[in-house]
């Protein structure tokens, strides 16, 4: 009496990836930064339109300082006075540009080092699964050749 090896037959062993936890944990943190540039950009469209209202404030006051013929004295300093406040918060407004646009430097650049931690864990997957399925292809080739195998043992007896 011959012993053969049992035969391992439709059972595969499913792909089961180590790092999923740690690659679903980066794909959640790309999104987030994702969300987090969306509303610096957004942020910084509003500071943009704020900038251009003071920039038509200051225009105003100016054309209103140059169309003033006649006027007294405190109607000068008070037109002055007005021109200044406006170009004080257009300058405000153009330093709240200059920080948004740092803002949004810094989340592309998050987003970015996001985007690429999660795309190699991506990548460590997809190759982990290659090599699952050629071991589980291997190991099939193998069953196989030992089907063959017996069959044709009891074939020659």
């Amino acid at each position: 009496m011959r012993m053969t090896r049992p035969i391992n037959r439709g059972v595969t062993a499913s792909f089961r990836f180590r790092l999923e936890r740690v690659r679903v944990v980066r794909e959640r943190t790309e999104k987030l930064a994702q969300r987090e540039l969306a509303d610096a950009i957004s942020r910084r469209s509003g500071t943009v339109a704020e900038l251009a209202d003071a920039d038509a404030d200051v225009e105003r006051a100016l054309e209103e300082q140059r169309s003033a013929l006649a006027v007294s004295g405190a109607d000068l300093l008070a037109r002055q006075a007005f021109l200044e406040r406006t170009e004080a918060q257009r300058r405000v407004c153009a330093h709240e540009l200059q920080l948004r646009e740092v803002e949004v430097a810094e989340r592309d650049a998050e987003l970015a080092s996001a985007a690429s931690e999660h795309k190699m864990l991506e990548r460590l997957s997809e190759r982990r699964r290659g090599e699952h399925e050629r071991e589980l292809a291997r190991r099939e080739l193998g069953a196989m050749d030992e089907i063959a195998a017996a069959r044709f043992t009891r074939s020659q007896a």
